[in-house]
């Protein structure tokens, strides 16, 4: 889940995009080996895991094992701030596992949800991860899902998404990770690319979910995970980070699959732009170089971090990021793993309840052009053309549609097609009408099937109608099962086709259209017309 969205519209190499399994370090293949020799170390307050830094002691729930804040990196504190990531240090003894690390620095920022921080207080030391696993013990290695979480690149954690159900009902390993945020994660300047050997600077956060991973790779193992079978899925800048994965070399051999709810191909500032913005932002607080902007406190950053015309995103460096995703997608230089994609139905309309609604104030039939203007400029009459007031019940919801369509849908379908030329490709549209019932916001339009709603379904965190709970079922079973083999199917569920087909998923039943881009007017979102 996300913050405003207005704010995230603002020679191919053959080692490169091989499949996994390449090069593996001896060391790695040696940690495995020992590790697969041995099961979780029963004890009396919960079980034990050796991983490659120290002994942790989680807890057994009823139907999921929990192993919490465990550090995968060293506190980015201090001299790492604004660093690359590096391994934790060593522990002796062993770690307590049952208690969640801290969520990364963030403004306290609510929700529908609720707080999107989760537990604990925020803190720049805050990399750590959670792995779940099926209380049951299996003799076979278990695949693995990695959880990227959303929240706009400046808030959210791991730990506000348990993933206990998803472990136990789909028969996997989850693991769930903070990564750095807002100014501590994304901020780019050109004193940071003088102290990087390649020149670089920004793109800290997605350094972290690298780490992250490579931790993945040489520790699953001894929970019962096969790190030949990873599967990355994240949602919103979660699955922006997903796709941006995707396009990066720094990722070679370290997942089999990708499932971007929400979130692939944002368009994302150069490098250039970035640290142009993160010099004048340096310089709003008196600092001209990083070790000035070192010497200030957490609290201080954090502050002048929310000025309005801060950008704390990804930025295309060339290096981590080299291209755009959808031009690296378009020409193929990505790894080409099997995707799984889509969108909500009603994308925008939680950006609209946020706005307006849930702000005191409702659109108004006036204010609907207003609005529309204010986002596309001299486009705004062919846009309002295409979406008038009558083909929707209220100016919210006509909003909602044109946020939802240039936004979203169309951006996603076009990177499903892209990928489609290069790998197996599928495309979802999750469209429960009655998602967010459960909520009872006080709005004055029906919120439908908005940003984020799908999220609880994947979870199998549902507790709603019979339909709706086979609805999770299913959904659940197509993301844990195209984790397993890359394809996506479920038990009792309608089989799932390749892109351009995609899979409407909806309580009353789970259907496959392929009028998707023409539903969504994505003629009209293209990028020689947008």
């Amino acid at each position: 889940m996300s913050g405003p969205l207005a704010r995230l519209s603002t020679t191919c190499r053959r080692r490169w995009l091989s499949p996994r399994r390449l090069v593996v370090p001896a060391v790695a293949l040696l940690l495995s080996a020992t590790a697969m020799t041995s099961a979780p170390a029963a004890a009396a307050d919960g079980p034990i895991v050796t991983t490659r830094y120290g002994q942790v002691q989680g807890k057994v729930g009823e139907t999921a094992t929990s192993y919490l804040g465990i550090p995968y990196a060293a506190p980015p504190t201090g001299p790492l701030r604004w660093r690359p990531p590096v391994p934790p240090a060593r522990w002796s003894g062993i770690r307590d596992a049952r208690t969640p690390g801290n969520p990364c620095v963030q403004r306290v920022q609510s929700s529908p949800w609720g707080d999107l921080a989760g537990p604990g207080t925020p803190s720049e030391d805050c990399l750590y991860l959670n792995v779940y696993t099926p209380a049951q013990r299996s003799l076979q290695k278990r695949p693995v899902m990695v959880w990227i979480h959303g929240g706009g690149f400046t808030v959210g954690s791991g730990t506000f998404y348990d993933g206990g159900n998803l472990a136990a009902k789909g028969d996997v390993v989850v693991v769930n990770l903070n990564y750095r945020l807002g100014a501590f994660g994304y901020l780019a300047h050109p004193s940071l690319a003088k102290e990087s050997a390649q020149g670089i600077s920004g793109n800290y956060g997605l350094l972290d979910q690298q780490a992250a991973l490579r931790w993945v790779r040489d520790n699953i193992v001894a929970f019962g995970g096969d790190p030949d079978n990873v599967t990355i899925f994240g949602e919103s800048a979660g699955g922006g980070s997903v796709c941006q994965n995707l396009v990066s070399p720094r990722t070679t051999g370290l997942f089999d699959r990708a499932i971007a709810q929400s979130g692939c191909g944002f368009p994302l500032p150069t490098q250039e732009s970035q640290q142009n913005n993160g010099q004048a932002w340096a310089d709003s607080l008196g600092c001209a170089d990083a070790a000035c902007l070192r010497t200030r406190t957490a609290q201080e950053l954090l502050t002048a971090s929310a000025a309005p015309t801060a950008r704390w995103t990804p930025n295309v460096d060339g290096k981590v990021l080299p291209l755009q995703v959808p031009d690296a997608l378009d020409i193929g230089r990505f790894h080409r793993v099997p995707v799984l994609q889509g969108t909500t139905a009603d994308e925008g309309r939680l950006t609209v309840a946020t706005t307006y609604d849930l702000a005191g104030r409702q659109l108004t039939a006036a204010g609907y052009p207003v609005a529309v203007r204010a986002l596309h400029g001299e486009r705004a009459d062919e846009i309002l053309a295409r979406y008038p007031l009558s083909d929707y019940g209220t100016p919210a919801e006509a909003l909602g549609a044109v946020l939802t369509d240039s936004q979203f849908a169309c951006l996603q379908s076009r990177t499903a097609s892209l990928m489609a030329e290069h790998t197996r490709s599928y495309q979802y549209e999750f469209a429960d009408r009655h998602a967010m019932d459960y909520l009872n916001m006080p709005i004055s339009f029906p919120i439908g099937a908005p940003h984020g709603s799908e999220i609880r379904y994947v979870f199998g965190s549902v507790s709603g109608t019979p339909a709706q709970n086979a609805l999770s079922d299913s959904m659940l079973g197509y993301w844990t099962n195209f984790a397993r083999t890359g394809v996506p199917y479920a038990a009792k569920a309608p089989r799932w086709d390749l892109f351009p087909k995609v899979q409407v998923l909806a309580p009353e039943a789970i259907t496959s259209v392929l009028t998707f881009p023409t539903d969504h007017k994505c003629d009209l979102w293209s990028p020689a017309t947008a």
